[in-house]
Formats: structure tokens, sequence, C-alpha cells
């Protein structure tokens, strides 16, 4: 079995810097990409996201077109929206989105924890006043310093 086949098998669509990434999604788009393995397996959306994430993890795109959907309440739907509008290789303040969004600063540390799809919905690309703050992958705050310093980023954490 090829290692393509066997990650379709296992529902990794692909294997990046951070480890295997895989995917849920219904017919409208993605739910949810997930640290290890998930249900999208094969099939245009599985594709188009497979090539996004190629090309972001080689540096070469900035962006995401695959077709998500991000579900939750009204709170957790606008949080997701503010975060896809912070740029590629900029970031902002746990108190810069709370601001924004009329809530407190721990409530967008745990919407950022509770985000379903990191790397395309970027809550990698939010920090601490005075700290990195936390990220779900699996090696945590080096997974988040990671994709910062893909990003270009890294000049904010020196």
């Amino acid at each position: 079995m090829t290692d393509a086949a066997a990650n379709r098998r296992f529902g990794v669509l692909l294997n990046t810097p951070l480890g295997p990434l895989g995917a849920d999604s219904t017919q409208a788009g993605i739910t949810a990409l997930r640290w290890g393995a998930g249900g999208l397996t094969d099939g245009p959306m599985a594709r188009t996201l497979t090539s996004e994430l190629a090309e972001y993890f080689a540096g070469s795109t900035a962006g995401f077109t695959v077709p998500i959907v991000p579900t939750g309440r009204p709170f957790q739907r606008a949080f997701l929206q503010a975060l896809m509008a912070i740029p590629y290789g900029e970031t902002r303040t746990y108190g810069d989105l709370a601001r924004q969004l009329g809530v407190s600063a721990q409530a967008v540390g745990q919407a950022c924890g509770a985000n379903p799809i990191p790397i395309v919905i970027p809550c990698h690309r939010v920090l601490g006043a005075s700290s990195l703050g936390g990220y779900s992958g699996p090696r945590g705050v080096e997974d988040k310093i990671a994709l910062l310093k893909l990003e270009g980023a890294a000049g904010l954490l020196i």
C-alpha cells in the first residue's frame, strides 16, 4: 500500500511539519481540521484542502479558498470571522479581539481553544499581551511558534 493510500485509509489528508492533519466535512464545506485523522478522505474538497495546506506549509500561499462551515453560537461565529480577518503574517492580542467583539480577553482565549478549523481559521495569530498564549496543536505553543515563523511573524516573538 502506498503512503497516500495508507493516509486515505486512516483519514490523514497531509503529513505536515506539525504532524498528520485530517478533516471532517459536510457537502457544504470543511467543519473541522484535526491533528491526526478525520473523516474526509477523498473527493474534490479533500483534494483542494490538501493542496492548499501543502502550499501553506511550503510557504507559497497566504490564504485558503476551500469552503468552510464553522458552527457555533453567534459569538463563536463572529469570533471566527474576526480571526479570518487577521492578515497572513500579522497578529492580534486577545485584548484587541476582546475590545473588537465586546467580550473579555478570557472569552477570546476560550474561543481560540475551541476553534474547530485551526490553521485555516488562524487562531495561531492571536497572542497574549505579554505571552504567546496557548495553542491546540499537538506540541502546544511550539506549534504556534512554528506557524508564526512560517508566516514571517517570528519577529514579533523576539
